[in-house]
């Protein structure tokens, strides 16, 4: 169970598999153990880390220090079950699914399985109305007719869905469990069982261990914040990445490199905002080669965008601020829509 590679390219499309060949030679999809066994320790350091300084501090107020460091944590073990996925880090396939259950539905409670599938209809139809799960109709509206459709609350909440935005992202992470939840149901996985009982476990030992530790009112904001910072880190990183850039109409006929290249963006920044964003600050480089390991993308990034100039292909590089102010325009300008009669 992993991200499969979207659509092949035409076979027209031999510049592209000039790319490919040229990334391919000079290594860039080799895996690192080392690199690899040291983000994983890492990791897992931070996360039994954060459970043993909550144990540490007690029945405290200070233990909303605890829940935003956690929030934290969880995202970076999304990072890499989002890299697991995609056959980044391990060579064995059976690993790389023990490793995503593993990160995915014990350490933060969210289906694998649920997640792959919708990765996977992304990365196939990166921001295409009807074929992409993250730009459907829900709070927010991504074009002027989901705007139009919205009645009621929902229209007031796209009206001024720009502003609500940030506020509405820290509920993400309750989106999730809950989609992980109901996805277990309605449309059983091949790992049903295995997940079902992970998400239970995952649950009884987050909320036995809060509870226990702290009483009812601080353990109930404990939760708020740390799912709530955890959903907002997470809305913060996926959100430049690909709203306000194209949206290709159902059935609009794209080549695979126009497809992915100019329905991402990249966000410009150094090293730290590697780490902050899990590497997917590459977005168009990760659409191109999304089995290229996420430490490699910096190093790709010229031959892509030498590429896509030699071949006339808008290629958005921004910084954070400005891909933040991009993304809130397109929201406000959809929004506009709801407020028509």
């Amino acid at each position: 169970m992993s991200i499969a590679p979207p659509s092949a390219p035409r076979a027209g499309n031999d510049s592209y598999l000039d790319l490919a060949h040229q990334v391919r030679a000079a290594g860039l999809f080799q895996h690192s153990p080392w690199r690899d066994g040291v983000r994983v320790t890492l990791v897992c350091g931070l996360y039994a880390a954060g459970w043993a300084a909550l144990a540490l501090v007690g029945n405290s107020w200070y233990q909303l220090l605890i829940a935003a460091y956690l929030a934290v944590v969880f995202a970076q073990v999304g990072f890499l079950g989002h890299d697991i996925g995609h056959r980044q880090v391990f060579a064995s396939r059976r690993w790389n699914n023990f490793a995503g259950l593993a990160c995915a539905d014990l350490a933060t409670g969210i289906s694998y399985g649920y997640w792959v599938d919708k990765h996977n209809r992304h990365h196939s139809h990166p921001n295409e109305i009807g074929a992409d799960p993250d730009v459907g109709a829900g709070v927010i509206s991504w074009t002027a007719e989901q705007a139009g459709a919205k009645t009621g609350l929902g229209r007031v909440v796209a009206r001024h869905q720009a502003a609500l935005f940030f506020p509405l992202a820290c509920l993400e992470a309750l989106s999730l469990h809950v989609s992980s939840a109901r996805s277990l149901g309605t449309k059983p996985v091949r790992h049903t069982p295995t997940e079902a009982a992970l998400l239970v476990a995952h649950a009884a030992v987050y909320l036995g261990v809060v509870f226990v530790v702290m009483s009812p009112w601080r353990a109930l904001a404990f939760i708020a914040v740390q799912q709530g910072v955890f959903g907002l880190y997470l809305a913060c990183a996926f959100a430049p990445n690909h709203k306000g850039m194209a949206m290709p109409a159902p059935g609009q006929k794209l080549d695979f490199v126009h497809r992915q290249v100019t329905t991402s963006r990249n966000v410009r920044g150094g090293r730290a905002l590697d780490v902050a964003m899990g590497g997917l600050n590459y977005q168009i480089e990760h659409h191109l080669f999304p089995t290229m390991p996420m430490a490699n993308l910096r190093r790709c990034q010229g031959m892509v965008r030498t590429y896509c100039s030699a071949h006339g292909i808008d290629y958005c590089e921004t910084s954070l601020v400005r891909s933040y102010a991009l993304s809130l325009r397109h929201l406000r300008d959809v929004g506009r829509l709801a407020r028509q009669p």
